[in-house]
């Protein structure tokens, strides 16, 4: 059995593959010397088909076990942040204003080390796909994988994922039933209304009071309008008016996001938005555009799938380091884009590391390499239960 002791061993190594990914970071659909590193891997250790080019950059292995039987799929994501890196260390990012601040570089070396062990051995009954997808920070990679065929192109019949998760100690799990990630959808208001002299405001419409009454006004649609024990969060993060202290300007912008978990209550927010907006805007004689652009729909894993991975996480690190009980983030991700397609799990893996500051989107980040091994391990126990060879 592949214990976290042997994965240990190839540390070294395993943590070399690591920091040359994280020299070199590249930003979505640009993953085009990642992707050849994953490939080149993928046919060292004799995978039996690699495919490349999917979704730009995203690459796929195929390894087939020793017996018949279904397909699972395995993803890791590749792509870095435009984050200048200040952890001064001898790997830091070479490519100025990019840095891997979320892990993807050890979430793609987990998986390569978990493909050389299982095509080592091939003790599975079926096909394990590895899916290395590109452009997951906001640009939807996922999305782009499933909408160029890739479930119709390799049959599989269940998909896992896996994120670091530095406020958990290293070592441990965090397994979730139904939601794990939120919903992100994005909000651009234009409100247009009459520039005038400062010292004169009635001879105008002024839509920066606009955009503090329609900031305040949306918070209500979340704290007033929705079950407090449903979750959703509507921010505005960043206003544009105006250049002159003495002017009221014509037109001012706002932008923001909104998060939510159940499907539900995204409809409604969405829905109540424009209307909020628009009649602020009208009340203080303003026009409003108010678009939306749906983004990532909730990452929601489903039961038996969840399960399932809890216990393989618990055979590679005893049931007491395995959460079943923390409550889902609000932030976003697009394995959601596979989760409906496919039953599924994404989980969270612990590294540590929040407490000194190294939280992801920082430009103090580095992934713990010490983590590899638990990750690494973890898909293979994963695979093996999934697809016993008896």
């Amino acid at each position: 059995m592949d214990t976290v002791s042997s994965f240990r061993a190839e540390l070294e190594e395993l943590a070399a593959w690591r920091r040359e990914l994280h020299r070199h970071p590249e930003p979505g659909f640009g993953e085009h010397r990642t992707a050849a590193f994953v490939a080149d891997k993928l046919r060292a250790f004799g995978v039996d088909e690699v495919h490349t080019g999917i979704a730009i950059t995203g690459v796929v292995g195929v390894l087939r076990g020793r017996a018949e039987g279904p397909a699972i799929a395995l993803r890791a994501d590749m792509d870095a942040l435009p984050i200048s890196e200040e952890t001064n260390l001898p790997w830091s990012s070479r490519v100025p204003g990019w840095m891997h601040a979320c892990g993807h570089d050890g979430h793609t070396v987990m998986l390569l080390a978990a493909a050389r062990r299982l095509a080592r051995s091939r003790d599975f009954a079926g096909t394990v796909c590895f899916v290395f997808q590109p452009a997951e920070e906001m640009l939807g990679g996922g999305r782009r994988m499933v909408e160029e065929g890739l479930f119709e192109r390799l049959p599989v019949r269940e998909v896992y994922g896996l994120h670091n998760w530095p406020w958990l100690p290293l070592g441990t799990f965090a397994v979730h039933d139904g939601p794990v990630m939120a919903a992100a959808d994005r909000l651009d208001v234009t409100l247009t209304g009459r520039g005038c002299h400062a010292a004169m405001p009635h001879l105008g419409r002024d839509p920066v009071t606009g955009a503090a009454q329609i900031v305040s006004a949306l918070q209500l649609l979340v704290s007033r309008e929705t079950d407090p024990v449903d979750a959703a969060v509507i921010s505005i993060t960043a206003i544009a008016a105006g250049e002159a202290y003495n002017v009221v300007p014509e037109r001012a912008a706002l932008k923001g996001t909104v998060r939510t978990l159940r499907e539900e209550t995204r409809e409604r927010l969405l829905a109540r938005i424009p209307g909020v907006v628009r009649g602020i805007a009208a009340a203080l004689g303003l026009e409003a555009e108010v678009e939306i652009t749906r983004g990532y729909p909730a990452t929601v894993n489903t039961k038996d799938e969840a399960d399932e991975a809890a216990r393989a996480a618990a055979a590679v690190v005893g049931g007491e380091a395995v959460r079943r009980d923390l409550p889902p983030s609000m932030g976003a991700e697009d394995f959601a884009f596979m989760l409906r397609e496919r039953p599924g799990a994404y989980v969270w893996l612990g590294t540590g590391g929040a407490e000194k500051g190294r939280i992801l989107h920082s430009p103090h980040y580095d992934f713990e390499d010490e983590a590899i091994p638990y990750g690494a391990a973890y898909w293979v126990e994963l695979v093996r239960r999934r697809l016993p060879a008896e």
